[in-house]
């Protein structure tokens, strides 16, 4: 498994080279550290210690836990599914989709403007199929979700593909949701390869 470490203000993520581009996420502040949707790389886990001591686990899509539950057991640390607020951390929920099949929540840190959303929009090329920096999963193209577009991040943190920074992060949103329902006839002729994609991230 190859996987990139990436550092940042806001911590570290890691992103794995495969179709869909899993990404993890360890937020630090104050010698605490969180860890976001992780994949259990040995060597992203092993910088992340270097930010802090552990304070928890945050799985924010329902559909999928990765490793959320032993990386908290292994850690000894709170193991947080969709929690629905988050005292004593710098972060905020955010509200992004509450459906039968699809419950969804993102953080917001206004200390560092880091938005942290898991599966509704990412940069993976799954997700940008126009080029852009990032993208609206596909099958929320039609209607997505507006709660994420309420922000003006510094970093955007994503669950699919490398995190933006800087003043393009806000700027990845915004195009994000401009081009959503623009590009459903791009996306529509992209779907085999987009299911083949997802087919092999799943094995």
């Amino acid at each position: 498994m190859k996987v990139e470490v990436l550092r940042h203000d806001a911590g570290l993520s890691w992103v794995i080279e495969e179709p869909l581009m899993r990404a993890s996420h360890a937020l630090a502040d104050g010698g605490r550290v969180w860890f976001v949707d992780p994949v259990d790389v040995p060597e992203a886990m092993a910088a992340a210690a270097e930010l802090g001591e552990p304070a928890g686990v945050l799985q924010l899509l329902d559909r999928h836990g990765r490793d959320c539950r032993s990386v908290a057991e292994r850690l000894g640390v709170p193991r947080l599914k969709l929690p629905k607020t988050l005292p004593d951390t710098p972060f905020e929920i955010v509200n992004v989709l509450d459906l039968p099949l699809w419950r969804e929540i993102a953080l917001w840190w206004p200390d560092k403007r880091a938005l942290v959303v898991s599966e509704v929009i990412g940069t993976a090329p799954t997700y940008a199929i126009d080029g852009g920096a990032a993208g609206i999963h596909p099958m929320l193209r039609a209607l997505p979700p507006g709660a994420p577009r309420r922000h003006a991040p510094e970093h955007l943190l994503v669950g699919h593909g490398a995190p933006v920074h800087g003043p393009d992060a806000a700027t990845a949103l915004e195009h994000a949701y401009a081009r959503s329902r623009r590009d459903i006839p791009r996306l529509l002729t992209r779907l085999p390869r987009l299911a083949r994609a997802a087919n092999q991230a799943s094995r």
